[in-house]
């Protein structure tokens, strides 16, 4: 017997679809028609949700606990909130705890649901931009070192944020036939030596305006070389924390759907070299550093549409669709369509979540 999502509404493309029943079949979405209710629809569905940058959930930090205990509680807490795919992220680390991370995340590969594996973000950054970054780990990349380690990884590193200006063009050369994403990040590059790595193929950027050199008039800087550019990419953080919503409702102006949506979000931690503890809705080590932040995507979603001018259909594509494109996934969440896979999140009127689906299943 299919599932059914009565009466609902859902974005097609830039047009808005009501009063549709959506059945699924399975895992897949196997027909969609009109509803044979006429009254105001009650809810209205997106796809799920793709977050990039994730460093833990459920209360666990994946870096201060690398198990596939940890891996599968981050699974079952981000699929409740409507995240149906992501990335596990790791900060800059000793290469113990890397290998650790990569050898569980390659273990948990066969029964993984919503990971898609991981985003290592360092320890190949500028010093001078740092954030909460741990100094002691961070150096310049080796070629060696890169083969090895995308050797040992065998496919489960699907991105990598460094910072280009540091690194030998072989080094980003590998990473990039190797088919991982590389992301401009923790970075003092110029404008000219940002705009050099993105025409030599750096896909995107680590939380456009954070830990990088910023726009000056008279030295613009990486935000402005994105800007600039005719195809990078940058992630953001809509905390209202990181940065200003006014700043990203900019942002979004000049890059419209070069621009998606990351949680960056850590979880409370006393124990390794990364020890957040929670203030309000943001993250801070014990010397007050920001170090991530509390956000969901579907709050991310909601800061775009209340406080940055951002349309709907704009901010459930920043969390959705760009996200996919990058990472090669759209068929897993682009699309509501017949024949698309059932990862769907159900939400009502005040965008408030009502339902997640995972692959036809109600989570």
């Amino acid at each position: 017997m299919p599932k059914v999502i009565s009466n609902t509404s859902y974005f097609q493309g830039n047009d808005l679809k009501k009063n549709l029943d959506i059945a699924i079949d399975g895992a897949l979405i196997s027909n969609i028609k009109e509803s044979n209710d006429k009254e105001n629809s009650e809810s209205f569905v997106v796809p799920g949700f793709i977050d990039l940058q994730i460093y833990g959930a459920g209360d666990r930090l994946f870096s201060a606990d690398p198990s596939i205990e940890s891996l599968t509680i981050m699974e079952d807490d981000l699929l409740k909130k409507g995240t149906t795919g992501f990335l596990a992220c790791m900060a800059t680390n000793s290469p113990e705890v890397f290998n650790e991370c990569i050898k569980v995340a390659k273990e948990h590969r066969s029964s993984a649901k919503n990971c898609l594996g991981l985003h290592l973000e360092g320890p190949f950054l500028n010093p001078q931009r740092l954030g909460a970054h741990v100094p002691a780990f961070v150096r310049k990349a080796l070629l060696d070192e890169i083969k090895k380690l995308i050797d040992f990884g065998d496919g489960v590193i699907k991105m990598m944020t460094i910072a280009p200006e540091l690194q030998d063009d072989e080094v980003i050369e590998y990473l990039l036939d190797n088919g991982v994403v590389v992301s401009l990040g923790h970075s003092n590059a110029t404008f000219e030596e940002a705009t050099k790595a993105y025409n030599n193929g750096i896909q995107t950027t680590t939380h456009l305006f954070n830990a990088m050199s910023p726009i000056h008039h008279r030295e613009p800087g990486i935000p402005t070389a994105v800007f600039s550019h005719h195809k990078a990419m940058a992630s953001i953080i809509v905390d209202g924390q990181h940065l200003d919503f006014e700043v990203v409702k900019f942002a979004h102006k000049l890059l419209k759907e070069r621009l998606f949506l990351i949680t960056d979000a850590v979880t409370a931690c006393s124990t390794g070299p990364y020890q957040h503890i929670q203030k309000g809705n943001k993250y801070v080590m014990p010397d007050g550093t920001l170090s991530g932040s509390s956000l969901t995507m579907l709050e991310a979603v909601k800061n775009c549409v209340s406080y940055c001018n951002i349309s709907l259909n704009d901010a459930v594509k920043m969390a959705t669709i760009y996200p996919a494109k990058l990472i090669g996934i759209e068929n897993l969440t682009a699309n509501i369509a017949t024949g698309e896979q059932a990862n769907l999140v159900v939400l009502d009127d005040e965008l408030n979540l009502k339902e997640v689906i995972f692959k036809g299943e109600t989570v």
